[in-house]
């Protein structure tokens, strides 16, 4: 069975000979393993299931101010300190939903374009999707300000509803060209939960955010592609809204949040999931030892009648130690 075969089983609900798996890294991670392991390229070693490309804004350093990068989209993100992959925005560029008069970016139809036939080049026999992150509530927040947004959904709504009308318009545009490719599927990233429960609460969420992620799932829908959707935090009072709407699994699902076999047993027949071995508790904190039993339990757990991608809870953190990864990865191998 291939990776791509094994992949396609599991978002099925169907059986497969091992649970498939995969892990990202942040850089400061990837640089930890190569100097641990000594090879640049350690993460060929390990079999990983998934291949992929994800569009956020192609933050660009700053020639004038070190670690400070420019996405396209105007925002300034700081990365120098402990964030070094995302940063924290140091400019809003809409002030006044009042006087709403930001200008979207042209599209880089060729840069897109180079970026997804690198994607494509690199095929092989894993399962391939294009993903977009910061792909609504993230676009809005990094534009204005999450305070900013959480007001508007209160005083501003129909304002607010024309700010998120324009996202998606912008990302259909991204998906359209992304769906001439040979994919299997496609991914969104966007926060939406917090330890406990969602950031806007459901009723906003329903609101401002589910009405645009219909409308791109519909569009990646139009030519039968799964749909994967990341969000860190709790969002399980939504899992029945992103099921009507068409996903087919969710990534993150965090043990430290949900009851995994509740979950499990109330969603596991219409929505995969990808993810399970925390980054935020397990690999930050545990013995190797700690990490393979953990590792153990959940895979039995989640990926009784498939159904499940194992992976840590997010890009591995600088924080997770070299012995911890590899004690992850020796139960993957070991199935």
């Amino acid at each position: 069975m291939t990776k791509r075969e094994r992949v396609i089983k599991a978002l099925n609900h169907e059986a497969t000979d091992i649970v498939p798996f995969h892990a990202d890294f942040t850089q400061q991670a990837y640089d930890n393993m190569v100097a641990f392991t000594g090879k640049k390229e350690f993460i060929n070693d390990y079999d990983l299931h998934l291949n992929y490309k994800q569009y956020w804004g192609w933050p660009t350093e700053l020639p004038d101010k070190k670690e400070h990068f420019q996405d396209e989209f105007g925002v300034i993100w700081n990365r120098s300190g402990a964030d070094k992959d995302i940063g924290v925005v140091e400019n809003y560029m809409i002030k006044d939903l009042d006087n709403y008069d930001y200008v979207f970016p042209p599209i880089n139809e060729k840069r897109l374009r180079g970026e997804f036939e690198e994607l494509m080049a690199n095929k092989d026999d894993r399962f391939t999707f294009i993903g977009i992150g910061f792909s609504m509530f993230e676009r809005s927040w990094s534009l204005m300000g999450m305070q900013e947004v959480l007001m508007a959904m209160v005083l501003q709504p129909e304002k607010l509803h024309q700010l998120y009308d324009d996202i998606c318009d912008y990302n259909l545009k991204v998906i359209d060209i992304a769906l001439e490719y040979d994919l299997d599927g496609f991914y969104f990233g966007d926060d939406w939960g917090q330890q406990k429960g969602l950031i806007m609460g459901p009723q906003y969420w329903r609101e401002f955010i589910k009405p645009r992620m219909k409308r791109m799932y519909d569009r990646v829908k139009t030519k039968d592609l799964y749909i994967l959707q990341h969000s860190c935090g709790d969002i399980e009072s939504i899992m029945p809204d992103l099921i009507e709407i068409g996903l087919d699994c969710y990534q993150t699902f965090q043990p430290e949040i949900y009851d995994i076999e509740k979950v499990k047993t109330t969603y596991g027949d219409k929505l995969a999931f990808w993810g399970g071995i925390s980054t935020q508790q397990l690999l930050s904190h545990a013995t190797p030892d700690e990490v393979k039993e953990e590792t153990r339990r959940i895979m039995k757990i989640m990926s009784k009648d498939g159904g499940y991608i194992c992976a840590p809870t997010h890009a591995l953190e600088f924080d997770v130690t070299p012995e911890n990864i590899l004690a992850m990865f020796e139960v993957f191998h070991n199935q």
